[in-house]
């Protein structure tokens, strides 16, 4: 059975070799291997790794990307059965990722299968609790609920095809597929045997909007959800004293404490924004939401300032 290997990319020169390479090194004893790449104008060589690689390459206007669309272009062009989904700043941590990630797809034990998530280089302390939280060191097959993450996950091409991703969504299309396929009666689990180093290069700025972005989509998926500003100031400070906890634990409070403080304010800060953002997902949003590393910061942000503060006024 093969199996497709589909990597969105943006500029991902840092890691994306690391990564077709432990691809490329993956036993493969129950699945063949094809290598996907749905890149939306790379300017670094990001496509010259690909192609060193030899992935099969296809493109997404970056006017026209959203997570969801990207992935359905993907789909589309690939040719395998089964539908292996992996970010471009993951690394698989072992030889085995593949065929245990397909697995639970192969034996009909679950449509949908997400794997193992653990931080790695420049993973904030925070996160890396929150790795241990979602992503265990045991499965869940089947799990309760559609929680699912594609940046280690796969699915039939069936059961794809039965909703696709949403193409509107700001982010959680993951998430959004699970929930439509389980209350369709499909099964969806969690892998903990498949495992990926999960690498978030990001500045504080960059941590806010990719909460603030998740924020919007769920509430867009679930708008029954809400999260005030006393929810902000309760998780903050929860989370703030529990992490302080651990990293006492760990010995490491000192060297953290500022690190635990800024991650959990942009965490929580970010949530609270995209809950209480009413916006159309503009070109400008989009352009904020999926491609925060490609912006003139100050200019950027003067213009959405100024939008904002319109937009709050009516």
């Amino acid at each position: 059975m093969l199996a497709s290997v589909v990597i969105r990319t943006y500029n991902e020169e840092k890691y994306l070799d690391e990564l077709l390479s432990a691809v490329n090194k993956q036993k493969c004893a129950v699945v063949d291997l094809e290598i996907v790449i749905v890149d939306s104008g790379s300017t670094d060589k990001t496509l010259e790794i690909a192609n060193k690689h030899h992935a099969n390459v296809t493109h997404i206007k970056k006017s026209e990307f959203t997570f969801g669309r990207s992935l359905n272009v993907g789909c589309e062009f690939a040719n395998g059965d089964i539908l292996v989904f992996v970010s471009g700043h993951c690394i698989p941590v072992d030889e085995n990722w593949l065929d245990e990630l397909c697995k639970p797809l192969i034996n009909n034990a679950v449509v949908y299968s997400y794997g193992r998530q653990q931080g790695r280089d420049t993973t904030k302390y925070s996160e890396y609790r929150h790795f241990d939280k979602w992503f265990p060191e045991y499965s869940k097959l089947p799990q309760e609920g559609y929680f699912c993450n594609n940046a280690n996950a796969a699915i039939t091409r069936d059961a794809w095809q039965k909703f696709k991703f949403d193409e509107d969504l700001s982010g959680l299309e993951d998430m959004h597929l699970a929930q439509k396929l389980v209350e369709a009666g499909e099964k969806v689990g969690y892998v903990a045997s498949s495992s990926v180093f999960h690498i978030h290069d990001e500045t504080w700025r960059q941590v806010r909007v990719r909460y603030e972005r998740e924020a919007y989509a769920l509430h867009q998926i679930m708008p029954q959800v809400h999260f005030s500003f006393s929810d902000f100031c309760r998780f903050f400070t929860s989370s703030v004293l529990t992490d302080f906890g651990a990293a006492l634990k760990d010995k490491v409070f000192t060297s953290k404490f500022v690190e635990i403080v800024l991650f959990r304010y942009n965490h929580y800060w970010g949530t609270y924004k995209g809950h209480h953002e009413v916006r159309k997902l503009s070109s400008s949003l989009k352009h904020h939401y999926f491609y925060p590393k490609d912006l003139d910061k100050e200019t950027y942000h003067e213009t959405e300032n100024s939008s904002s503060a319109t937009n709050e006024s009516k």
